[in-house]
């Protein structure tokens, strides 16, 4: 995959303005559930698994935004593993980014205190445990938007389906990097502590990577 692919993927997703529906639904969900002065940890996991179907559908957009004809170019001037991970990169950086904005606004207006308001929390140390579970969210946001579009399923409504699905569970089945992720910060906003959650984006990363490789390959073969 080269920078070149990178622009490619990311000049066709602006000037597609697909990007438009899930940002704007994620501006909303935001708006709607996160509200001046509320613990800055809670928001900030609202934030954050709100973010992973936006992820979701982002890396569906970055995926199907090419014709066929115009992906089979693509394909033969370098290789269709390569043209089908950029398209998946480009909609985890999308991601990557939305959360992070998410992630300064949520800071700036929230409170830096624990979920009863007794236990003073540091605004900065929290907005980086905030963007660290963003991170895990849009990785495995890229995984669902991964193995629920084309090549690992073709049919555009089941496809729907399934990313849906997979989103929620993604977010309530124990053992998730993402419920691992958003838990932590409620419990620390609980406690009144500011968590890490290293080995959920370590989780997280590894699962990318597994899911990601295994589309491209069968991109190469489909």
């Amino acid at each position: 995959m080269t920078t070149a692919l990178l622009a490619y993927q990311s000049a066709l997703l602006l000037r597609s303005q697909r990007w438009l529906a899930p940002v704007v639904l994620y501006a909303a969900f935001v708006a709607i559930g996160v509200q001046g002065g509320q613990p800055v940890l809670d928001s900030l996991g609202y934030a954050a698994a709100s973010l992973l179907p936006v992820g979701a559908w982002l890396v569906r957009i970055c995926v199907s935004n090419e014709p066929s004809a115009a992906r089979s170019c693509t394909a033969a001037a370098t290789t269709p593993w390569r043209a089908h991970l950029a398209s998946l990169v480009t909609g985890f950086l999308a991601t990557a980014a939305l959360g992070a904005v998410a992630t300064a606004v949520v800071a700036l207006v929230s409170d830096g205190a624990s979920t009863n308001h007794q236990v003073k929390v540091a605004i900065v140390p929290a907005a980086g445990a905030g963007l660290l579970a963003m991170l895990v969210c849009a990785l495995v946001g890229t995984v669902v938007g991964a193995v629920t579009t084309w090549p690992v399923l073709r049919a555009p409504g089941l496809g729907v389906a399934a990313l849906l699905l997979c989103a929620l569970l993604a977010l309530v089945v124990p053992g998730s990097p993402a419920s691992a992720a958003v838990t932590a910060l409620v419990e620390g906003s609980q406690r009144g502590s500011v968590p890490l959650p290293l080995l959920p984006l370590a989780a997280s990363a590894l699962l990318a990577a597994a899911c990601a490789t295994t589309a491209c390959f069968l991109s190469s073969r489909r």
